[in-house]
């Protein structure tokens, strides 16, 4: 089960939207940025609802 979410990369400020798939439940996964092309760390969360909730951040975040 694929879901449109909408994400700001934190590098650029850029607002992207990335399909995720959801339906392993929660993941981490890293998509590059479309405009600088920098790793952005996703952090995945599906609710009990099938909500899905992303959090983008650098490396640096960590």
């Amino acid at each position: 089960m694929l879901h449109e979410v909408g994400i700001h990369c934190p590098y650029c400020g850029e607002a992207l939207q990335l399909l995720v798939d959801a339906s392993e439940g929660d993941a981490r996964l890293v998509e590059d940025c479309h405009v600088c092309c920098r790793p952005i760390e996703l952090q995945v969360h599906v609710g009990a609802d099938g909500e899905v909730a992303v959090l983008a951040s650098t490396d640096n975040d960590a």
